[in-house]
Protein backbone atom coordinates (compact mmCIF):
# COMPACT_ATOMS: atom_id res chain seq x y z
CA UNK A 1 0.00 0.00 0.00
CA UNK A 2 1.35 3.40 -0.95
CA UNK A 3 1.99 5.65 2.03
CA UNK A 4 0.42 9.09 2.07
CA UNK A 5 2.74 12.06 2.31
CA UNK A 6 2.15 14.66 4.99
CA UNK A 7 0.15 17.71 3.83
CA UNK A 8 2.30 20.71 2.94
CA UNK A 9 1.91 24.48 3.11
CA UNK A 10 1.15 24.43 -0.62
CA UNK A 11 -1.69 21.93 -0.04
CA UNK A 12 -3.26 24.25 2.57
CA UNK A 13 -2.89 27.27 0.26
CA UNK A 14 -4.60 25.45 -2.64
CA UNK A 15 -7.43 24.20 -0.42
CA UNK A 16 -8.05 27.68 1.02
CA UNK A 17 -7.59 29.47 -2.30
CA UNK A 18 -4.86 31.78 -0.97
CA UNK A 19 -1.11 32.19 -1.30
CA UNK A 20 1.41 30.30 0.81
CA UNK A 21 2.48 33.66 2.28
CA UNK A 22 -1.07 34.20 3.53
CA UNK A 23 -1.13 30.76 5.12
CA UNK A 24 2.18 31.53 6.82
CA UNK A 25 0.82 34.81 8.19
CA UNK A 26 -2.31 33.08 9.48
CA UNK A 27 -0.19 30.60 11.43
CA UNK A 28 2.49 32.96 12.69
CA UNK A 29 0.88 36.41 12.93
CA UNK A 30 -2.91 35.86 12.73
CA UNK A 31 -3.65 39.44 13.83
CA UNK A 32 -2.30 40.62 10.46
CA UNK A 33 -4.92 38.66 8.47
CA UNK A 34 -8.60 39.55 8.04
CA UNK A 35 -10.90 37.25 9.97
CA UNK A 36 -12.71 35.73 6.97
CA UNK A 37 -9.41 34.74 5.34
CA UNK A 38 -8.02 33.39 8.59
CA UNK A 39 -11.11 31.20 9.07
CA UNK A 40 -10.75 29.75 5.52
CA UNK A 41 -7.11 28.93 6.13
CA UNK A 42 -7.71 27.36 9.54
CA UNK A 43 -10.54 25.24 8.15
CA UNK A 44 -8.15 23.96 5.48
CA UNK A 45 -5.48 23.29 8.10
CA UNK A 46 -7.94 21.26 10.18
CA UNK A 47 -9.41 19.37 7.21
CA UNK A 48 -5.98 18.36 5.89
CA UNK A 49 -4.45 17.70 9.30
CA UNK A 50 -1.57 20.05 8.49
CA UNK A 51 1.20 20.54 11.05
CA UNK A 52 3.65 23.42 10.52
CA UNK A 53 7.24 22.44 9.87
CA UNK A 54 8.88 23.54 13.09
CA UNK A 55 12.38 22.98 11.77
CA UNK A 56 11.77 25.23 8.76
CA UNK A 57 10.36 27.95 10.99
CA UNK A 58 13.40 27.75 13.25
CA UNK A 59 15.79 27.98 10.31
CA UNK A 60 13.95 30.93 8.81
CA UNK A 61 13.70 32.92 12.03
CA UNK A 62 16.97 31.69 13.59
CA UNK A 63 14.99 31.12 16.79
CA UNK A 64 13.31 28.08 18.35
CA UNK A 65 10.37 30.10 19.76
CA UNK A 66 10.98 28.29 23.04
CA UNK A 67 11.43 29.94 26.44
CA UNK A 68 12.76 28.08 29.46
CA UNK A 69 11.76 28.71 33.06
CA UNK A 70 13.43 27.21 36.12
CA UNK A 71 11.43 27.50 39.34
CA UNK A 72 12.52 26.33 42.80
CA UNK A 73 9.59 23.95 43.35
CA UNK A 74 6.40 22.57 41.82
CA UNK A 75 5.13 21.22 45.14
CA UNK A 76 3.07 24.23 46.13
CA UNK A 77 1.16 27.08 44.53
CA UNK A 78 3.61 29.92 45.25
CA UNK A 79 4.83 30.09 41.64
CA UNK A 80 1.81 28.59 39.86
CA UNK A 81 -0.25 31.71 39.23
CA UNK A 82 2.64 33.78 37.89
CA UNK A 83 3.90 30.94 35.73
CA UNK A 84 0.43 30.39 34.27
CA UNK A 85 0.22 34.05 33.23
CA UNK A 86 3.78 33.83 31.88
CA UNK A 87 2.83 30.86 29.67
CA UNK A 88 -0.38 32.51 28.45
CA UNK A 89 1.51 35.62 27.39
CA UNK A 90 4.18 33.53 25.63
CA UNK A 91 1.54 31.57 23.74
CA UNK A 92 -0.07 34.77 22.48
CA UNK A 93 3.29 35.65 20.91
CA UNK A 94 3.84 32.18 19.41
CA UNK A 95 6.30 30.84 21.98
CA UNK A 96 6.35 27.53 23.85
CA UNK A 97 7.34 27.22 27.51
CA UNK A 98 9.63 24.54 28.95
CA UNK A 99 9.56 24.37 32.77
CA UNK A 100 12.05 22.77 35.14
CA UNK A 101 12.20 22.62 38.93
CA UNK A 102 15.49 22.86 40.83
CA UNK A 103 14.21 21.77 44.27
CA UNK A 104 16.15 24.76 45.67
CA UNK A 105 19.42 23.05 44.70
CA UNK A 106 21.99 25.29 42.94
CA UNK A 107 23.70 22.31 41.28
CA UNK A 108 20.41 21.12 39.81
CA UNK A 109 19.56 24.62 38.59
CA UNK A 110 22.94 24.93 36.83
CA UNK A 111 22.38 21.56 35.16
CA UNK A 112 18.93 22.67 33.99
CA UNK A 113 20.25 25.99 32.67
CA UNK A 114 22.77 24.18 30.49
CA UNK A 115 20.17 21.64 29.37
CA UNK A 116 17.67 24.31 28.29
CA UNK A 117 20.37 26.23 26.44
CA UNK A 118 21.43 23.01 24.70
CA UNK A 119 17.82 22.51 23.60
CA UNK A 120 17.85 25.92 21.97
CA UNK A 121 15.86 28.00 24.45
CA UNK A 122 15.71 31.57 23.16
CA UNK A 123 15.58 33.00 26.68
CA UNK A 124 15.33 31.97 30.32
CA UNK A 125 13.20 33.01 33.28
CA UNK A 126 15.00 32.49 36.61
CA UNK A 127 13.73 33.08 40.14
CA UNK A 128 15.78 35.41 42.31
CA UNK A 129 19.30 36.77 41.83
CA UNK A 130 21.25 34.38 44.10
CA UNK A 131 23.40 31.99 42.05
CA UNK A 132 27.00 31.41 41.02
CA UNK A 133 28.17 34.34 38.82
CA UNK A 134 29.65 31.73 36.48
CA UNK A 135 26.10 30.85 35.39
CA UNK A 136 25.47 34.42 34.28
CA UNK A 137 28.85 34.42 32.49
CA UNK A 138 27.88 31.22 30.68
CA UNK A 139 24.53 32.66 29.55
CA UNK A 140 26.24 35.83 28.33
CA UNK A 141 28.68 33.73 26.31
CA UNK A 142 25.77 31.79 24.80
CA UNK A 143 23.91 35.05 24.11
CA UNK A 144 20.82 33.76 25.89
CA UNK A 145 18.88 36.60 27.57
CA UNK A 146 17.69 36.13 31.14
CA UNK A 147 14.82 37.71 33.06
CA UNK A 148 14.88 37.50 36.86
CA UNK A 149 11.49 37.33 38.59
CA UNK A 150 9.93 37.35 42.06
CA UNK A 151 12.38 39.96 43.34
CA UNK A 152 13.46 43.53 42.82
CA UNK A 153 16.50 45.24 44.27
CA UNK A 154 18.11 48.57 43.50
CA UNK A 155 21.48 46.90 44.09
CA UNK A 156 20.95 44.40 41.23
CA UNK A 157 21.21 45.59 37.64
CA UNK A 158 20.15 42.54 35.64
CA UNK A 159 16.77 42.65 33.87
CA UNK A 160 14.11 41.80 36.45
CA UNK A 161 10.41 41.98 37.20
CA UNK A 162 9.32 41.63 40.79
CA UNK A 163 8.85 43.28 44.15
CA UNK A 164 10.97 44.37 47.08
CA UNK A 165 10.80 41.37 49.43
CA UNK A 166 12.57 43.24 52.23
CA UNK A 167 10.32 46.31 52.16
CA UNK A 168 7.15 44.24 51.73
CA UNK A 169 7.86 42.09 54.78
CA UNK A 170 9.01 45.13 56.77
CA UNK A 171 5.61 46.72 56.15
CA UNK A 172 3.80 43.61 57.41
CA UNK A 173 6.05 43.26 60.47
CA UNK A 174 5.40 46.93 61.29
CA UNK A 175 1.65 46.18 61.41
CA UNK A 176 2.34 43.28 63.78
CA UNK A 177 4.35 45.58 66.06
CA UNK A 178 1.63 48.24 65.99
CA UNK A 179 -0.71 45.69 67.56
CA UNK A 180 1.59 45.41 70.57
CA UNK A 181 3.43 42.20 69.73
CA UNK A 182 6.93 41.99 71.18
CA UNK A 183 7.49 38.24 71.59
CA UNK A 184 7.71 37.41 67.89
CA UNK A 185 8.75 34.19 66.17
CA UNK A 186 9.68 33.75 62.50
CA UNK A 187 9.20 30.69 60.30
CA UNK A 188 11.39 31.22 57.25
CA UNK A 189 12.39 29.28 54.19
CA UNK A 190 16.05 28.29 53.98
CA UNK A 191 17.89 31.59 53.52
CA UNK A 192 21.15 30.25 52.12
CA UNK A 193 21.11 30.76 48.34
CA UNK A 194 17.60 32.24 48.50
CA UNK A 195 17.58 36.03 48.37
CA UNK A 196 13.77 36.20 48.71
CA UNK A 197 13.71 34.30 52.01
CA UNK A 198 16.75 36.15 53.33
CA UNK A 199 15.36 39.58 52.48
CA UNK A 200 12.04 38.82 54.15
CA UNK A 201 13.84 38.00 57.40
CA UNK A 202 15.87 41.19 57.00
CA UNK A 203 12.62 43.13 56.56
CA UNK A 204 11.35 41.85 59.91
CA UNK A 205 14.64 42.83 61.57
CA UNK A 206 14.39 46.31 60.04
CA UNK A 207 10.89 46.74 61.45
CA UNK A 208 12.10 45.82 64.95
CA UNK A 209 15.04 48.22 64.72
CA UNK A 210 12.76 51.04 63.54
CA UNK A 211 10.61 50.42 66.64
CA UNK A 212 13.64 50.56 68.94
CA UNK A 213 13.69 46.79 69.49
CA UNK A 214 16.55 44.34 69.28
CA UNK A 215 16.37 42.05 66.21
CA UNK A 216 18.29 39.44 68.21
CA UNK A 217 15.14 39.01 70.29
CA UNK A 218 13.51 37.21 67.33
CA UNK A 219 13.05 33.47 67.61
CA UNK A 220 13.69 32.10 64.10
CA UNK A 221 13.16 28.65 62.60
CA UNK A 222 14.32 27.97 59.03
CA UNK A 223 12.69 25.08 57.20
CA UNK A 224 11.86 23.65 53.80
CA UNK A 225 8.60 24.75 52.17
CA UNK A 226 5.54 22.68 52.99
CA UNK A 227 2.51 22.61 55.25
CA UNK A 228 4.00 19.92 57.48
CA UNK A 229 7.26 21.87 57.63
CA UNK A 230 5.34 24.90 58.89
CA UNK A 231 3.62 22.81 61.55
CA UNK A 232 6.89 21.33 62.80
CA UNK A 233 8.56 24.74 62.78
CA UNK A 234 5.83 26.14 65.06
CA UNK A 235 6.53 23.33 67.53
CA UNK A 236 10.22 24.27 67.54
CA UNK A 237 9.47 27.96 68.05
CA UNK A 238 7.17 27.29 71.00
CA UNK A 239 9.77 24.99 72.56
CA UNK A 240 12.25 27.88 72.44
CA UNK A 241 9.74 30.51 73.62
CA UNK A 242 6.33 29.33 74.92
CA UNK A 243 5.25 32.95 75.39
CA UNK A 244 5.31 34.03 71.75
CA UNK A 245 2.34 36.19 70.79
CA UNK A 246 2.96 36.36 67.01
CA UNK A 247 4.59 34.21 64.34
CA UNK A 248 5.52 35.81 61.02
CA UNK A 249 5.89 33.22 58.26
CA UNK A 250 7.91 33.53 55.07
CA UNK A 251 5.00 32.35 52.90
CA UNK A 252 1.37 31.28 53.10
CA UNK A 253 2.15 27.56 52.90
CA UNK A 254 4.31 27.68 56.02
CA UNK A 255 1.68 29.84 57.72
CA UNK A 256 -1.06 27.33 56.89
CA UNK A 257 1.01 24.60 58.53
CA UNK A 258 1.56 26.77 61.61
CA UNK A 259 -2.20 27.47 61.80
CA UNK A 260 -2.98 23.77 61.65
CA UNK A 261 -0.52 22.96 64.41
CA UNK A 262 -1.83 25.80 66.59
CA UNK A 263 -5.33 24.37 66.28
CA UNK A 264 -4.06 20.88 67.16
CA UNK A 265 -2.37 22.30 70.26
CA UNK A 266 -5.54 24.10 71.33
CA UNK A 267 -4.02 27.54 70.75
CA UNK A 268 -6.54 30.25 69.86
CA UNK A 269 -5.56 32.24 66.74
CA UNK A 270 -5.45 35.20 67.05
CA UNK A 271 -6.58 35.31 70.68
CA UNK A 272 -3.41 33.73 72.05
CA UNK A 273 -1.16 33.69 68.99
CA UNK A 274 -1.26 35.69 65.77
CA UNK A 275 0.09 34.12 62.56
CA UNK A 276 0.85 35.87 59.26
CA UNK A 277 1.87 34.66 55.80
CA UNK A 278 3.26 36.09 52.56
CA UNK A 279 2.14 35.75 48.89
CA UNK A 280 -1.68 35.76 49.19
CA UNK A 281 -2.25 32.51 47.32
CA UNK A 282 -5.77 31.01 47.41
CA UNK A 283 -4.85 28.95 50.47
CA UNK A 284 -4.55 32.18 52.49
CA UNK A 285 -8.26 32.90 52.04
CA UNK A 286 -9.66 29.45 52.76
CA UNK A 287 -7.83 28.54 55.98
CA UNK A 288 -9.55 29.37 59.27
CA UNK A 289 -8.99 32.05 60.32
CA UNK A 290 -8.07 33.58 56.96
CA UNK A 291 -4.44 34.67 56.81
CA UNK A 292 -3.19 38.20 57.14
CA UNK A 293 -0.57 38.23 54.40
CA UNK A 294 1.22 40.24 51.71
CA UNK A 295 -0.49 40.23 48.33
CA UNK A 296 1.96 39.65 45.48
CA UNK A 297 0.76 40.54 41.94
CA UNK A 298 1.71 37.14 40.52
CA UNK A 299 -0.24 37.35 37.26
CA UNK A 300 0.93 40.85 36.42
CA UNK A 301 4.48 39.74 37.12
CA UNK A 302 4.12 36.71 34.83
CA UNK A 303 2.69 38.72 31.94
CA UNK A 304 5.29 41.46 32.16
CA UNK A 305 8.11 38.93 32.50
CA UNK A 306 7.01 37.28 29.25
CA UNK A 307 6.68 40.58 27.41
CA UNK A 308 10.07 41.80 28.62
CA UNK A 309 11.87 38.57 27.84
CA UNK A 310 10.42 38.29 24.33
CA UNK A 311 11.44 41.89 23.71
CA UNK A 312 15.00 40.99 24.70
CA UNK A 313 14.94 37.94 22.40
CA UNK A 314 13.45 39.61 19.35
CA UNK A 315 14.98 43.08 19.59
CA UNK A 316 18.23 42.03 21.25
CA UNK A 317 17.97 44.81 23.80
CA UNK A 318 19.45 44.82 27.29
CA UNK A 319 16.13 44.50 29.09
CA UNK A 320 14.69 46.59 31.90
CA UNK A 321 14.04 46.37 35.63
CA UNK A 322 10.45 46.75 36.84
CA UNK A 323 9.29 46.99 40.44
CA UNK A 324 5.72 45.95 41.27
CA UNK A 325 3.77 47.06 44.32
CA UNK A 326 2.59 44.65 47.02
CA UNK A 327 -0.30 45.12 49.44
CA UNK A 328 -0.95 43.99 53.01
CA UNK A 329 -4.15 41.97 53.31
CA UNK A 330 -5.46 42.27 56.88
CA UNK A 331 -7.50 39.21 57.81
CA UNK A 332 -8.52 37.21 60.86
CA UNK A 333 -5.22 35.54 61.79
CA UNK A 334 -3.67 38.77 63.14
CA UNK A 335 -4.98 40.47 66.26
CA UNK A 336 -3.74 42.54 69.18
CA UNK A 337 -1.11 41.06 71.48
CA UNK A 338 -2.91 39.19 74.29
CA UNK A 339 -1.69 41.66 76.93
CA UNK A 340 -3.22 44.59 75.08
CA UNK A 341 -6.41 42.62 74.54
CA UNK A 342 -6.61 41.88 78.28
CA UNK A 343 -6.01 45.55 79.08
CA UNK A 344 -8.77 46.56 76.67
CA UNK A 345 -11.15 44.04 78.25
CA UNK A 346 -10.35 45.37 81.73
CA UNK A 347 -10.88 48.97 80.57
CA UNK A 348 -14.27 48.03 79.15
CA UNK A 349 -15.20 46.31 82.43
CA UNK A 350 -14.09 49.30 84.49
CA UNK A 351 -16.10 51.61 82.27
CA UNK A 352 -19.14 49.40 82.76
CA UNK A 353 -18.74 49.37 86.54
CA UNK A 354 -18.42 53.15 86.60
CA UNK A 355 -21.60 53.49 84.59
CA UNK A 356 -23.44 51.22 87.04
CA UNK A 357 -22.24 53.30 89.99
Amino acid sequence: MQSRSAPTLDDVARAAGVSTATVSRCLNTPDRVVESTRQKVMQAVEALGYTPNFGARVMAAKRTFTIGAIIPTMENAIFARGLQAFQEALRERGYTLLVSSSAYRPDVEEEQVRSLVARGADGLLLIGHDRDPAIYDYLNQQKVPVMIAWTFSEAEHRPSIGFDNRASMEALATEVLKLGHRRIGVISGITKGNDRARQRVEGICNALENSGLDPDSLTISETTYGIESGAEALDKLLEKDPHLTAVICGNDVLAAGALRRARERGIDVPGQLSITGFDDIELARIVVPALTTVHVPHREMGRKAASGLIDMVENKNAGTRTELATEIMMRGSLGPAPKLRDQADRSDADAGNSAER
